[in-house]
């Protein structure tokens, strides 16, 4: 169903109402930037903030090397902002993707894609991100990736808990089990129907080692639920974020030897063995093969460990 397979562990937002900080954001290392036309900019703001950014995106020749994605947050489909928003900026060629906010259901897909098809009829597909922020969103999940306006399009779902407190009446606390359900439905819909991408909350704690620890405490318990990326609100947060969802070196390590032992097994008609004790099967070398793409992606000397281990052989 994605338009095509990305990288997307940290996505970070830039308000786009600063030619400051969109010239800042080029100089930064992250897998997405997405610069924030929603609620980073006050309505009075949007349509000077929306012709910045068009401008700082036509003057790009290509997106800097160390970003990943160059993304907007558009404004909600139900504001009066998104079809500028879209007509502005969806033919630019700088921009790789559109994350859509307060996505309810099928429709506000449907409406965003529209616009897409007719002001850039000729582009190749740009990735949307559905941003998933209201009780009414979760329960209707399978609609909404499942959307054939979207397919060519939906590459993620991010996981907005402030908005969805308030849809709730919840209150946000450290362990985050309010959230429990929301962010699981999500993370397995994402996984389910495909998607590159399943974003978790915004750690709102980013000063001091404090601020690190709980998002780092934050990061783990997503990557424990089922997600693979995070959303960034400030760039201290886009180093940890990137390695805590990348995989670590003793499980590339670990895929190594599977991998290398497996295609021996597989030779000498061993569908099943054991490593360290372990059995080791289909599956399980499918998970194998799955964190070495990962890894090679994350920039992981792979050949290095292959190198290392290439004399392993199965129990």
């Amino acid at each position: 169903m994605a338009a095509s397979s990305v990288l997307r562990r940290a996505l970070l937002y830039v308000p786009s109402s600063s030619q400051k900080m969109l010239a800042k954001s080029l100089t930064l290392t992250s897998d997405n930037i997405t610069y924030d036309l929603e609620d980073s900019v006050t309505p009075g703001l949007k349509p000077s903030a929306r012709s910045l950014l068009k401008s700082h995106l036509q003057s790009l020749d290509k997106r800097p090397p160390s970003v990943g994605e160059l993304a907007v947050r558009i404004n909600a489909v139900s504001s009066s902002f998104a079809k500028d928003d879209l007509i502005t900026l969806a033919a630019l060629p700088n921009l790789d993707a559109i994350v859509v906010p307060k996505v309810n259901s099928a429709s506000d897909l449907k409406f965003v894609t529209d616009i897409i098809r007719h002001v850039a009829p000729s582009r190749k597909p740009i990735r949307l991100i559905a941003l998933i922020e209201s009780a009414r969103a979760v329960m209707d999940l399978r609609e909404i990736c499942s959307s054939l306006d979207a397919s060519p399009y939906l590459d993620g779902l991010i996981f907005a808990a402030e908005d969805f407190a308030l849809d709730l009446s919840l209150t946000r606390t450290p362990s985050l089990t309010e959230f429990l359900y929301a962010r699981s439905a999500i993370a397995t819909a994402a996984r389910a129907f495909n998607l590159s991408s399943t974003i978790d909350l915004v750690c709102t704690s980013y000063k001091g080692e404090e601020g690190l620890k709980r998002l780092e405490e934050e990061c783990q318990n997503g990557k424990e639920i089922g997600f693979n990326g995070k959303q960034c609100i400030h760039p201290s947060q886009v180093e940890l974020v990137q390695r805590l969802f990348g995989p670590e070196l003793h499980e590339v390590e670990w895929a190594v030897r599977v991998i290398i032992a497996d295609e021996k097994a597989s030779a000498a008609g061993r569908g099943a063995w054991t490593l360290d004790g372990k059995m080791i099967d289909a599956p399980v070398v499918g998970k194998a093969r799955a964190i070495l793409s990962k890894a090679e992606r994350c920039g992981c000397d792979v050949k290095k460990l292959q190198s290392k281990w290439h004399d392993q052989e199965p129990e």
